[in-house]
């Protein structure tokens, strides 16, 4: 069974920093393209950021230069760093891997949690 782990969340103050990080298996990482997406309270999960195994990169419009979406396929890991943390920040994010072989399948994560709260 594929497990995608995120990790990296919690609690932090307006203005803050948080690094999430997620991990899967090398087979899977080392052919997916890697995504974290949000959901916030009575909001649909939405897109943040996607970075391809080639390295490219994409962000939701929304991010505005606070996020930035790294991997380390050395570490089958991927990060998501946000700066200048807001409350509408606060939700629970989550990892994607969206494998690409002959098929395509989605692995998920069960999320992390980002409270943004003075």
């Amino acid at each position: 069974q594929v497990q995608v782990v995120e990790s990296g969340g919690g609690l932090v103050q307006p203005g803050g920093s948080l690094r999430l990080s997620c991990s899967t298996s090398g087979s899977i990482f080392s052919l997916s393209d890697m995504a974290w997406h949000r959901q916030a309270p009575g909001k649909q999960r939405e897109l943040v950021a996607f970075i391809t195994r080639g390295g490219s990169i994409n962000y939701a419009d929304f991010v505005k230069g606070r996020f930035t979406i790294s991997r380390d396929n050395a570490k089958n890991t991927v990060y998501l760093q946000i700066d200048n943390l807001k409350p509408e920040d606060t939700a629970v994010y989550y990892c994607n891997a969206h494998f690409k072989l002959i098929n395509e399948k989605d692995y998920w994560g069960r999320g992390t949690q980002v409270t943004v709260s003075s």
